[in-house]
Order: C-alpha cells, then structure tokens, then sequence
C-alpha cells in the first residue's frame, strides 16, 4: 500500500482506530413506528380518584388497541391506581403531563410468574409493567409510573437514621432476630432466611410470596422499544429491565428510587443488542446505568451478549456506580459507547465487576468525557472479586483483599479486556483508579488517557496486563503520616505510565511489588516534585521498572 506524502503508517493506524471507535459504527437502532388512533383508559371505565383499581381498564384500552391494528393509549391528568399492566404490541401507552400511574399495594394483586431475577430463571411476582414476544411498543409522556416499592422492599437499619428506623418499626412488619433488617411481612421474612431452591411447582412459593419481589418494567424479547420522557419511581426490585431485547431507545427517562432501596437499580439492560440510552436521569438505591447478560452457568448457556448500545448525556445521582458493567456478565459484553455523562455522589463511578465462577467476556469498552463529584469509592472501578455487597465499606470494615492463589482456568473465568477511557475529571472520590484482576486471569488491555482526578489515594493496580496510562493527573493529599504512594502496581505486567501528574511534596511516587510484575514504565513524568520517585519490594524481579 503507497502512503500519501506527509502520513505515516502511524497516524494512519491511530486515523483506523478513530473510526472503529465511533458510534457510527454501530447498527442502527430501529424507532418503533405507530398508528395516530388514540383510545383513552377513561373509555374503558378507567376512573382517576385514586381509590378505584383500574387494572382491567387499562388493560382493555391495550388489547383493544393492539388487536385493531395499533395506535396511542392515553392516560389523562389525574391519579390512576392499577394493578399490573401488560403491554402489547403496536401500542403506545402515553402518560399525559400530570398523570401518575399509582401501581397498587396490595401484594396479593401479583400473581406468581416465571421470570428471571438476577441473570437466572427464577418465580417472583408479576412486575407492574411487563411485555413479552413484542413488537413495536412504547411508553412516552410526561407522566408517572410509581412502583409502591415501600410495600415490597427490606431495609436495612444501618441504611437510616435512628428516627426513620423508629418510624418503619412502628408502621408495621417485622425484624429479623439481628433486629437491623426491617421486612414489610412475615412472609418476606421467611424468604430471606431461607435458602430458595429452584424448579419447585408453584405451591412451593406461596408462603413467601412477598419476599419474590418483581423488577418494576420486565420487557422479554422485544424488538423496537421507545421509553421517552417518562418518570419510573419507588419500584419494588429493579426499576427497568429489558431482556433479549433489540433496539432499544431511552430518551429523557427519569428513574428513581429511595437510595436505601435493595437491589434499587435504575436500568439493567441484559443480553439486548442495539440500544440508545440518551438524555436520561438516574437517583437510585443500586446501580444506576447496568449491562447484564446473565449469571453463571445459565448465563453461559443462553450465551447471548449485551452488544452495540450507545450511552450518552445522562447524570446520575445516587447509586452504587454511575455506569456499570456486571457482576452479571456470563454471556458476555462487547461494542459499549458511553459519552459526555455526569455522576454525582455515586458510590462508584465508572464500575466493572465480576467475580470467579461468571465466565464471560467483556470488551471493546469506549468512554469518552465523564465528569464525577463526591464519589464515595473509586472513580474508576475494575473488579474481579466482586462479593454482592455494598461498594463503600461500613465504618470498620476493611476492603483489602489478602494475596489469594490462582486457580484453574475454566469456563467460569471470566475476562475484561479492551477498554478505552478518555477525558475523566472526579473531585472527590476515596481512589482515583483500582484495577484489581484475577492470579489466573489479568484484567487487560485498559487505556486511561486525559483524566483529572482527586482522591484520597492515587492508583492501585493488582494482576493487569496492557495497562497504559497517558496525560493522567492524580492528585492525593501529602503531608499526612501513612500516605500510601500515588501509584501501587502489584503484580502486573506490561503497565506505561506516560506524563503522570501528581501533587507537590508527595513522599512516595509509586511502589512495585509481587514476583510476577514486569515491563513497568514510568515515562515523561518530574520525578522532582515527590520525595522519593519509586521502591520496588525485594520478590519484584530486577529491571521491573524503568524510568525515562
């Protein structure tokens, strides 16, 4: 191939690596497209005082509408209490400004259903809103859609303040015999002390029903989904969760749940392939924006990837990671574009997490302009030892791990690799970076280039391969007695750091340690403005560190 005067094979392959890059790339995402024939619930004996379940109306105006070829349901202005609502294709069901869908209360208005919970086949209750085998379908407005979550959900006493626990106490349901989780019955209780076992018939679950909370939008392969404008709250589970769905959009959707709510996340899209998540708002109890495609084995043997979703301009509030990837991953993830998002006072910012026994492969990651403030945990999060609980340790609680032996490979394993993160500015966050991978499985390939980040500490980077820092600003507090070095690298290989920038007067720039680590570069970076550049531990191998 002849190279035109004036480019070289290098910007010719950085020009490539622009274009594969690009959202452009992607397919398409497929808009459903409906009929202009509208049916208003009201026709159907909907009435909105509050008191009178609607469910049957609401679900007529549906079926009517899809059974004549499609078009607009409309909920007018006013309180409408419902019991679960089933969409069906072709239907837009549009919530006016000022129309709140109140979902009921009442447990016993849910049936049980076959479903999934957390990447697994499992029985819960029928979730408020559900469609499955769909087509063509949407829910739009400015309206409402509130879960009742409180009449599901366990709280956890540490989670409020003395007065809020005294109130839940005294408004009824029960405490486990630690006395620090409330739950809303005696049958939610029993659940959570048992140990569930699947496949049973359905008497089986019957006397702990309660606890079998449903996500609050449960969309089951469905192709050409719009979510637009509307407001999902106080759902008792997840708030939305598409499954072996494609072409997905969500556009100016807000989802919220009280930051206390268990499993409160706000959108789980699992095993979807071609989606637009835009201009969205997140405050919730959980993970805000999550990519799931299945747990374990199951997950493995469905075997269908989140793949080909663009995520851009939303913010997000409260939550356990503002973006987040996993642990449910067993199926894999590949083709991410996430652009120009804000977090602010998330547990974590940007969060990838697996554990052993996941299997899965997650990669071609692409993040490009996040700006994050008081972030309790890391900014940017890779985990393979994730443990199911909060990302902010209690007070008290010690989050480091001990040095843990490798085990065999095996389908189980799982993998990050290929990740591309660009323009990142934190204020506030307890570590700047933590890469943390498996002895048999190093987290690879991750390039973190033009960030400004402020934390407590710098970087700790355990088990990696491929890592290249480029233009990255860590600045951590000095003069404080015990200040861990700005960078630690245990164990790692192949890791560049190329023109760090870091705080005056810090007493130690980095630290190598662990037998296996090598070809670590610390390159166009002033050494001067640290007491002391780098000490490596006695197993690190000679030569493990070079700086230029």
């Amino acid at each position: 191939m002849k190279i035109p005067a004036g480019i070289t094979l290098f910007c010719l392959i950085n020009l490539f690596q622009t274009f594969a890059q690009s959202p452009s790339s992607l397919p398409t995402v497929k808009s459903p497209v409906f009929k202009t024939d509208t049916l208003t619930i009201t026709t159907f004996g909907a009435v909105a005082d509050g008191l009178t379940l609607n469910t049957n109306a609401i679900n007529k105006a549906i079926d009517q509408c899809s059974r004549s070829g499609g078009g607009v349901v409309l909920v007018p202005r006013g309180l409408w209490l419902t019991g679960p609502i089933v969409l069906k294709s072709n239907v837009n069901l549009r919530l006016n400004r000022d129309a709140l869908v109140q979902f009921t209360d009442q447990r016993d208005v849910y049936p049980l259903v076959q479903t999934t919970w957390e990447g697994e086949e499992a029985i819960r209750n029928q979730a408020p809103v559900s469609g499955t085998d769909l087509e063509n379908v949407a829910i739009t407005g400015e309206g409402i859609l509130d879960g009742a979550g409180d009449a599901w959900r366990m709280v956890k006493k540490s989670k409020l303040t003395a007065d809020h626990w005294k109130k839940l106490v005294a408004s009824g349901g029960v405490i486990n015999q630690k006395q620090d989780i409330w739950y809303p019955s005696a049958q939610s209780l029993k659940g959570a002390e048992m140990t569930i076992r699947a496949g049973q018939p359905m008497s089986y679950y019957s006397d702990i029903k309660d606890f079998l909370r449903p996500n609050m939008l449960s969309l089951t392969r469905c192709k050409r989904i719009l979510l637009e404008g509307v407001t999902f709250q106080n759902s008792p589970a997840w708030c939305l969760h598409p499954l072996l769905c494609e072409d997905i959009t969500l556009r100016n959707v807000t989802a919220k749940n009280p930051w206390y709510a268990q499993n409160g996340d706000g959108l789980d899209l699992e095993s979807c392939r071609n989606g637009l998540i835009e201009n969205c708002l997140f405050d919730v109890g959980d993970d805000g924006i999550c990519i799931k495609s299945g747990r374990d084995e199951q997950g493995r043997k469905r075997g269908v990837p989140t793949e080909n979703i663009v995520v851009r301009g939303c913010r997000v509030y409260h939550a356990h990671g503002g973006f987040v990837i996993g642990s449910e991953m067993s199926g894999g993830v590949k083709n991410l574009y996430v652009s120009n998002c804000t977090f602010m006072g998330t547990d974590v910012g940007l969060r990838f997490k697996t554990a052993r026994g996941r299997g899965g492969i997650v990669e071609n990651v692409f993040v490009d302009g996040i700006d994050m403030t008081s972030i309790a945990g890391e900014a940017i999060l890779f985990d393979m030892y994730y443990a199911a609980k909060d990302p902010v340790p209690q007070h008290g609680e010690n989050n480091d791990l001990p040095e843990i032996p490798a085990q065999p490979l095996s389908e189980g394993t799982p993998q990050f690799r290929s990740f591309q993160i660009r323009n990142v500015t934190c204020k506030g966050a307890e570590t700047g970076i933590l890469i943390r991978g498996l002895p048999e499985m190093a987290i690879k390939d991750i390039l973190i280039e033009n960030a400004v980040l402020q934390s407590n500490k710098g970087m700790v980077c355990i088990e990696a391969d491929g890592i290249r820092l480029k233009n990255v600003t860590l600045l951590t507090p000095t003069g404080t007695a015990g200040q861990p070095p700005v960078v630690q690298i245990q164990n790692s290989r192949n890791v560049t750091i190329d023109n760090l920038r870091y705080s005056t007067n810090t007493a130690l720039l980095m630290r190598v340690s662990g037998s296996r680590s090598k070809a670590i570069h610390l390159l166009n970076t002033d050494t001067s403005h640290s007491k002391k550049a780098s000490e490596t531990s006695a197993e690190v191998p000679a030569n493990a560190l070079t700086m230029k």
